[in-house]
């Protein structure tokens, strides 16, 4: 039998949306208010969902606690209250969208579930605004 579990987590962080190859122009056109050089803000939603085969023993497809601390180590710790451009490593030259940032988190917990085990993340930037990433 599988199910899917799946965690909630929110994180507070600052990033610019732009291309250092491109003209002001051209990052204005494409990224619009996202472009603005002194950064904007977001309160991002965030739901981890893992599925598996539940284990006969425990009945759990994997502890949720578990979950809840590899979201906490790497998301949480890694991006609440940074500038995304500045202070985290993986964008220093990789566009901080919503996409983007969808498929950083997924590789920082892919690494950490079991190779059997489905992994699904799915990113609101904005309450009407989401990304839904699941490695393909």
């Amino acid at each position: 039998m599988k199910a899917t579990i799946s965690r909630k987590a929110h994180f507070n962080a600052a990033h610019r949306l732009f291309r250092s190859d491109w003209t002001d122009e051209r990052n204005n056109a494409v990224f619009g208010k996202c472009n603005n050089p002194n950064f904007h803000g977001h309160n991002y939603e965030l739901i981890v969902s893992v599925t598996g085969d539940i284990d006969p023993e425990t009945g759990y497809v994997m502890d949720i606690k578990d979950l809840s601390m590899m979201i906490s180590e790497e998301v949480e710790d890694a991006f609440d209250h940074k500038n995304l451009n500045l202070d985290v490593p993986e964008f220093k030259n990789l566009n901080p969208t919503a996409e983007n940032i969808s498929v950083v988190i997924w590789n920082k917990l892919r690494n950490r579930i079991k190779a059997d085990s489905q992994l699904e993340v799915v990113l609101y930037e904005t309450p009407r605004n989401f990304v839904t990433y699941r490695g393909e």
